[in-house]
């Protein structure tokens, strides 16, 4: 199954359905150029065979083993640090809503959520907005690029490759000590987003014909969606 750098499996899987109905309906998404597709296609097959034996495994122990709350609580954890990246990014691109909803996000769950554990700030209805650099970059004209597939992470563009050595300076967890700790929340945190999406893989695997193709113009499109509206508006994200 390919992967998908997101850590919300509900997300993707509503994305997954609206590329069956973009992919049915022939829209130019899915005649978009795909230059480096003999590569990509490669890459996604080594992609799913270290899925298949390694991630996909340890995701499904994980989810029979660990009990829903206590799988919400480790999302909602590393998703209180993402929104701490969102507020930079929306900053960056001058979105000052979305900006201080992404502000107001982390105060509230990192203070009342027991530091992101609960995600209070949601059920003060909140909305997430969430950014990365690679999106900063398109908000300020930087074209897309091709799409292209990374090694274990899945799914990028050529102008999200170039952004990746930024967002991951941003990540907070690099601020974690000692090493063996900082490793051991990398681990569970790409667990824990594979875990996410063992639902939406049913979805893929029942929808599509040519799982590449139709995951590079899912991917796309959600990318795309991300960016905003032509009028500089944002949409929030939808919550799990």
């Amino acid at each position: 199954m390919t992967s998908f750098p997101t850590s919300a499996g509900p997300q993707v899987a509503r994305a997954l359905c609206a590329g069956v109905l973009a992919c049915l309906a022939g829209t130019a998404l899915a005649q978009q150029a795909d230059p480096l597709e003999a590569y990509n296609r490669s890459m996604t097959r080594f992609n799913d065979t270290v899925d298949e034996v390694v991630l996909k495994p340890v995701a499904t122990a994980y989810q029979q083993a660990m009990p829903a709350p206590v799988r919400t609580g480790v999302s909602n954890f590393f998703g209180n640090l993402g929104d701490a990246w969102s507020f930079v990014n929306n900053t960056l691109q001058l979105r000052g809503e979305a900006a201080m909803a992404s502000l107001f996000r982390v105060g509230i769950n990192t203070t009342m959520g027991l530091g992101g554990v609960l995600d209070v700030a949601t059920e003060m209805r909140i909305d997430r907005y969430k950014q990365d650099f690679g999106l900063t970059l398109g908000r300020w004209g930087v074209p897309t690029g091709p799409y292209f597939v990374l090694p274990i992470l899945g799914p990028s563009t050529v102008r999200d490759t170039l952004a990746l050595p930024v967002d991951l300076r941003g990540n907070l967890l690099r601020e974690v000590t000692p090493v063996s700790a900082r490793n051991s929340l990398y681990a569970l945190r790409i667990v824990d987003t594979r875990a996410n999406l063992l639902r939406a893989e049913s979805v893929l695997d029942d929808a599509a014909l040519d799982k590449y193709s139709f995951t590079r113009d899912v991917y796309m499109q959600l990318r795309g969606a991300r960016n905003g509206s032509g009028d500089g508006s944002l949409p929030p994200e939808p919550e799990q």
